[in-house]
């Protein structure tokens, strides 16, 4: 129920259309099951002398000239019998159009309201979240909703409404011969129901094999260049070969039932007009039923037949659309991030304190515990430490990406957790670690935050990022197009174009998260000069492991294990004896400390 609902629910906007489908299959079906029962007046009433039973057929014999004329003038309903196949041959058109119209604004729809909801989600969320599985939701899943819409769900009106016409005329016509036409019909209804419903696992398997095979394409895709650096091009031809057969076994084992279960269908289907023939061949001799009627019923068990049998293969589908729908729910039951439009939008200088800041992923396991300290504006401040100190989690906060959990965060001296989420974002800009590059121009890249932005802040911010004169030595300069992911430029060149990307912002605060490691040290001077003389202008935070990035920094805090251990310049810290000078030590004079450490392991 909660499936029909949320599809009702999409639905919204293109209900009327997708109504007016219905009726149209409605009135299809009705033309459809007119033409069997016409052939049977012409045959016994109008070459025949059987009485016509019905008014409407009387009226209508009368207005296409008399029983007389007809029987003199066959032609007549001949083009009758071409007119009702002609309407039903245009409802059918209606059918088709009105329902993939609905069905493909609904699948718009519900494609637009998954990426709106997952652009809105917390970025908590995306961190945990697979993204192949959300693509596959977005896409399949959705696709999968729109065949049930456009062709399924149709096809059980198409198919209920037959079965309702088809078996009153025919109980109309004759109780025992409908008796007889029917005999079958349950036993091909169950056996296409719990085929269906076996062969739903080839029909997994085949999905799945297909999914893990645009994997391995995928990988190799993505990572085409491992491959060739470590000439695992056999390697990698011989793995999604495997993929492929496995795929093409599982498909041709699905084919082949499938064949099994049409071949076996169609005998239980002829061996039902056999009998029908038969029996009503028998009768009509006998006299018991008219040739007319006869002819009638042969048609009407092939109309009877057919939706009977596609009934399981369209109920197997309608479990996979209400599959589909779940899983799509299960993004949309995943609250979206608050932002909080209510909260203050003050004037950000970059006056940043922490004190006694908790904050934890887990509960009761801390990432950042009792971490106090105070950033005046237009100061630099370093955060080194190992692998794991809580460094990334503690900038994040500043844009809060995450909410910390205890303690107090503020920003010239308003409480962080108290500012409009947007408006922070729009004020801290983070270079990341790991740098994304959009398939655009190197120019878009840079514009990406205001694509109106003047080509000479563009131009300002490339050469503090130190990428100016590598951008020109392009063929096409800053218009030349980077491709998917950067992947036509450097590590430190795509580095360096993050770095402008966010510079040309002017945000009051910026962070650096380990995002100078990319590039050669010379630059990394010359990128931290450039930095320097843009002080005034925003408070900067640089998140390195390079002790000669960090050494200029007014203030330096020393992470470990969620807790500064360290707090001062680097003057100061080479005093203390620390995690700091340690580290310094070891890449002042990396030689020395191998051959400590080798002593040591010998000793």
């Amino acid at each position: 129920m909660k499936s029909i609902k949320s599809l009702w629910n999409f639905m919204k906007g293109s209900r009327t259309i997708y109504l007016f489908g219905i009726i149209s299959i409605i009135l299809a079906t009705f033309f459809t099951v007119l033409t069997p029962l016409f052939i049977r007046t012409t045959i016994d009433s109008i070459i025949g002398d059987t009485p016509i039973s019905s008014v409407y057929i009387i009226k209508i014999i009368n207005f296409l000239g008399g029983r007389e004329y007809l029987k003199e003038h066959l032609w007549v309903m001949g083009g009758f019998l071409i007119s009702l196949t002609l309407l039903r041959g245009i409802f059918l058109y209606y059918k088709s159009t009105l329902s993939s119209k609905s069905s493909e604004k609904t699948a718009k729809k519900v494609r637009d309201e998954l990426y709106d909801h997952i652009q809105k989600l917390p970025y908590e969320y995306h961190v945990k979240a697979d993204t192949g599985e959300l693509i596959q939701r977005c896409t399949s899943d959705v696709e999968t909703v729109r065949k049930f819409l456009a062709v399924q769900l149709v096809e059980i009106g198409g198919s209920i409404f037959t079965l309702i016409f088809v078996s009153y005329i025919m109980f109309n016509l004759n109780v025992k011969m409908t008796m007889v036409s029917m005999i079958a019909v349950p036993i091909i209804f169950v056996f296409a129901v719990v085929f269906f419903s076996k062969v739903k696992v080839a029909f997994e398997a085949s999905d799945v094999a297909e999914g893990k095979m645009s994997t391995v394409l995928q990988e190799n895709l993505t990572g085409i260049r491992v491959v060739k650096a470590f000439a695992r091009e056999k390697y990698e031809i011989g793995k999604f070969d495997e993929k492929n057969k496995n795929y093409k076994d599982l498909t041709y084992r699905l084919i082949k039932l499938l064949a099994w279960y049409w071949g076996c269908s169609d005998f239980l289907c002829m061996m039902q007009i056999g009998a029908v023939l038969i029996v009503g061949s028998l009768w009509t001799s006998r006299g018991n039923i008219s040739l007319g009627t006869l002819v009638a019923f042969v048609s009407y068990e092939e109309m009877l037949l057919w939706p009977v049998r596609q009934m399981g293969r369209v109920l197997t589908d309608m479990g996979k659309a209400f599959v589909s729908l779940k899983r799509i729910g299960e993004i949309f039951s995943n609250p979206i991030e608050i932002m909080e439009e209510n909260h203050e939008k003050p004037r950000i200088e970059g006056n940043v304190s922490f004190n006694n800041v908790y904050f934890e992923y887990e509960k009761n396991k801390p990432i950042l515990n009792n971490i106090t300290f105070d950033v005046k504006k237009g100061e630099t401040v370093a955060i080194l430490g190992p692998t794991g100190s809580g460094k990334s989690s503690l900038v994040y906060l500043l844009a809060r990406l995450y909410e910390y959990k205890d303690g107090s965060i503020t920003i010239d001296g308003i409480e962080l957790n108290k500012i409009d989420k947007k408006w922070i974002r729009k004020n801290v800009g983070i270079v990341l670690q790991e740098p994304f590059l959009f398939a655009k121009t190197v120019k878009e890249n840079i514009k990406l935050s205001n694509p109106m932005m003047d080509d000479r802040k563009v131009f300002e911010a490339a050469k503090v990022a130190s990428i100016h004169k590598d951008i020109l030595s392009f063929e096409n300069g800053y218009e030349t197009a980077v491709g998917e992911r950067g992947v036509s430029l450097s590590g430190g060149q795509k580095q360096r174009i993050a770095i402008a990307r966010t510079i040309i912002n002017e945000c009051p605060i910026v962070v650096f998260d380990d995002s100078l490691s990319a590039v050669d040290t010379e630059t990394d001077i010359s990128i931290r000069k450039s930095l320097n003389l843009r002080r005034n202008l925003s408070t900067t935070f640089i998140i390195s492991h390079r002790i000669s990035t960090v050494c200029e920094a007014d203030k330096i805090i020393v992470l470990d294990k969620g807790n500064i251990v360290q707090q001062g310049t680097h003057y100061e810290l080479l005093k203390e004896d620390g995690l700091y000078k340690r580290i310094y030590d070891i890449q002042s004079c990396p030689h020395e400390n191998y051959e400590y450490e080798m002593n040591l392991k010998n000793a």
